[in-house]
């Protein structure tokens, strides 16, 4: 009844703020999921009902710190986020192999610009935890002028992340955040490519 609550509410939220979910959901068990751009921090009030809406269990990482507040932690590990120290990095990467290494179903959601402000780059952490766990790569587009939570192609890693990284930037071609000012680096590349 739970679930099924959640479902509802997430899809009444999502239609109510006048956002939708398109694309394909590929029928795969497990992938390495990108949600991007994040510019705000308001980016997950619209990422996650419309992934709650499509009930699509998904893991996303945060902050370790957010876990310091007893009532906020509660929230946060109901909804599935993991607490991650940026600062252990190998271990962070081992320890999400390892969950996909176990078999059961797993998206793992992840932001590779690792910052709501503008990066000159990517963090390439989330390929490598694809290629060692040998799962795709899903990337999540949000599209503020759109309003869509966009689902695109998956991406399955061949090693060569200077061959792969370029299939990934193409999708978000055209894609608006909400403040294109912070958009990073390799996403103003795409779209200064096709002006």
């Amino acid at each position: 009844m739970g679930s099924e609550m959640c479902i509802r509410d997430s899809a009444w939220l999502m239609k109510t703020a006048g956002w939708r979910t398109v694309g394909q959901i590929p029928n795969i068990p497990q992938a390495v999921v990108l949600a991007l751009p994040h510019t705000s921090n308001v980016d997950g009030l619209y990422a996650l009902p419309g992934l709650f809406a499509l009930d699509l269990k998904i893991s996303i990482m945060a902050k370790h710190t957010l876990f310091k507040v007893p009532v906020l932690a509660q929230l946060l590990k109901w909804m599935g986020i993991i607490p991650i120290d940026r600062g252990n990095k190998g271990s962070v990467l081992q320890a999400s192999i390892a969950k996909f290494k176990s078999g059961e179903p797993l998206f793992l959601g992840l932001s590779p610009e690792g910052t709501r402000d503008y990066t000159a780059s990517w963090k390439t952490g989330f390929y490598y935890l694809a290629v060692g766990a040998n799962v795709p790569i899903l990337p999540v587009a949000l599209d503020y002028n759109a309003k869509e939570v966009r689902f695109l192609s998956p991406v399955y890693p061949t090693g060569d992340i200077d061959h792969d990284l370029p299939k990934i930037y193409e999708q978000y071609r055209g894609v608006v955040p909400k403040y294109p000012e912070r958009l990073s680096q390799p996403l103003q590349d795409v779209n200064q490519s096709s002006e």
